[in-house]
């Protein structure tokens, strides 16, 4: 990155071969604003001030009413002490309320920290505390959890407020129509938007804006700090690669808490003017029918989205008509149904790769020259390359090793985690490279491919599982002597959890009954659905469990 904010041409030695099939006709490098995000939607605002930025079933949100409902709720937030730097959860599902909360922290400088609906209260809380957030935004139904995880001050928001059946065309999503009894304090959304507007703090590209939050081998979840500056370089970076106008229509059904979906089904899009159809849960038949009647042309997903949007008794090629443009990330499309896809459609899925700790993509095809199960080329100024994992030497087209990426993109680091934060990074040729803990290799033409990863974790449709964390909390189960995650293949979500059990002396459960106990103390997406009971865990010389072997025999025992 340079001063002026031009992000760094590739080099050579990295990726000199993708450079044949960059896309025709666009740049290799981004002059990048240096501006906050809530700018991003004042400039939309004042240019299109009439023009719906939301659509969510039924309810239409106007991008001058997005702005004057941030700035007003931004109001509420600076009256409960909000300002500069202080984070700000939001816990929700998609809606107009997510972007109105979002939006309203940025207005205030302050930090955005996005969290799953799936939370359990005793998850909810640990990121209180590790954040140190005292207000947040929260769905309605969530209402009572985030009060038991220790939410000081909650705006309540009813997120299907305004929407309608008869005018969406399509069924709501039940459970989320709520008006909860608020305790002394909290307010409703509708009550914080008549608040008077608070006048936009002074933010640069270099304060820190969000902090979505991550997990590795210890199971304890780590904040990514990301500035206004690493956001806005996958936001405008997004809207160049897939040629957006202010005349397109997106389709959101990945979480906006994800950050995937963050950026490309929603800041993106409203950056450049764009219409976003939101969809607060994933349903096949919904998004077929929104892609048909809204005119969707553009749709970031996962490769789980895609397998079951096909597989739909009611799925008919012609309802995709629309779409010019399908992207995904999170997890590889198997190449037979993005063959498939494409021979019915004509549509090609172009694949994209990118962590928490990059904003989402750093890697993605090109539409013009795709590979199937292929992370793609790196993207505007990244720097990626694929190291020896001992020696950290850069490895020749073909060989595996953990790929690294240096890019604009890039997080700060872990919020108060510096030991972290040191070893998650190396430095090659005098610059910062994040270690990604995925392996993989990059062919003769310069495309990234994966093929395992260090890290312990398990992709659940896109959806990252921690083993370790998962493991903690099956240790409270009173039956439970010792447990092990491990990750095994799975035809609809790419992997699933499988939980290897050791039973105390004298106890019996079933797999079903550990599984019901387990939705209560986690995120449902984290709930293992395998179970298999053992007498003991295979342990290596320093007496950890070897998880890696029984995750080994178990994938050998499937595919034999």
């Amino acid at each position: 990155m340079t001063q002026d904010g031009l992000m760094s041409a590739p080099t050579e030695s990295a990726q000199g071969s993708a450079t044949r099939y960059w896309p025709a006709g666009k740049p290799r490098t981004l002059t990048l604003p240096q501006v906050g995000l809530m700018h991003n939607l004042r400039v939309s605002a004042e240019r299109y001030p009439d023009k719906t930025a939301l659509w969510f079933y039924g309810r239409e949100v106007s991008y001058r009413e997005l702005r004057e409902g941030a700035e007003r709720l931004a109001g509420h937030l600076k009256a409960q002490g909000v300002g500069k730097g202080d984070r700000v959860a939001v816990w929700m599902q998609n809606s107009p309320a997510w972007a109105l909360a979002a939006h309203a922290a940025w207005q205030l400088g302050a930090v955005v920290v996005p969290l799953a609906p799936m939370l359990q209260a005793r998850e909810f809380g640990f990121f209180l505390q590790d954040a140190g957030i005292r207000v947040g935004v929260v769905g309605a139904e969530l209402y009572e959890k985030a009060k038991q995880g220790g939410l000081a001050h909650a705006v309540v928001a009813n997120v299907m407020h305004g929407t309608d059946a008869g005018r969406a065309g399509v069924p709501l999503p039940d459970g989320l129509d709520m008006t909860p009894t608020l305790q002394g304090g909290d307010v409703t959304l509708e009550e914080a938007l008549e608040a008077h507007p608070a006048p936009a703090a002074e933010v640069g590209p270099d304060d820190l804006c969000v902090m979505p939050y991550t997990s590795g081998t210890t199971g304890l979840p780590k904040g990514c700090m990301h500035t206004h500056r690493s956001v806005q370089a996958n936001v405008f970076g997004a809207g160049v690669w897939v040629d957006g106008s202010v005349e397109d229509v997106y389709l959101a059904t990945l979480p906006f808490f994800h950050v995937t979906g963050f950026v490309n089904s929603l800041l993106a899009p409203l950056m450049g003017g764009g219409r976003v159809v939101v969809m607060a849960r994933w349903d096949r038949d919904v998004a077929r029918t929104l892609i048909r009647e809204q005119g969707v042309t553009v749709w970031t997903n996962t490769a789980t989205m895609v397998i079951d949007l096909m597989g739909s008794p009611n799925f008919d090629p012609s309802h995709l008509g629309t779409l010019r443009s399908v992207t995904g990330g999170g997890a590889s499309l198997p190449a037979a149904v993005g063959q498939r896809l494409f021979d019915l459609t004509g549509i090609t899925f172009a694949e994209g790769y990118g962590l928490s700790e990059t904003m989402a993509q750093t890697h993605t095809n090109p539409k013009d020259r795709p590979k199937l199960q292929c992370l793609g080329i790196p993207i505007f100024g990244v720097d990626a390359r694929v190291v020896d994992l001992d020696t950290d030497r850069e490895l020749a087209p073909g060989g595996v090793g953990e790929i690294v990426i240096h890019g604009p993109q890039v997080m700060q680091g872990y919020w108060n985690r510096p030991e972290a934060t040191a070893e998650a990074f190396t430095e090659l040729d005098g610059k910062r490279f994040f270690r990604s803990g995925d392996l993989g290799y990059m062919d003769e033409e310069g495309y990234f491919f994966f093929t395992d990863r260090l890290k312990r974790m398990v992709n659940v449709s896109g959806m990252k599982v921690w083993p370790a964390e998962v493991e903690n909390l099956l240790h409270g189960h009173p039956a439970v002597q010792e447990a092990c995650v491990i990750a095994v293949p799975d035809e609809r979500t790419g992997e699933r959890a499988r939980a290897l059990i050791v039973l105390k002396p004298g106890q019996e459960v079933s797999g079903k009954d550990i599984e019901a106990w387990a939705r209560d103390v986690m995120a449902t997406y984290k709930v293992p659905r395998d179970y298999q009971f053992v007498g003991s865990l295979p342990r290596g010389a320093t007496g950890k469990v070897a998880w890696r072997q029984l995750q080994e025999q178990a994938r050998a025992q499937m595919q034999g």
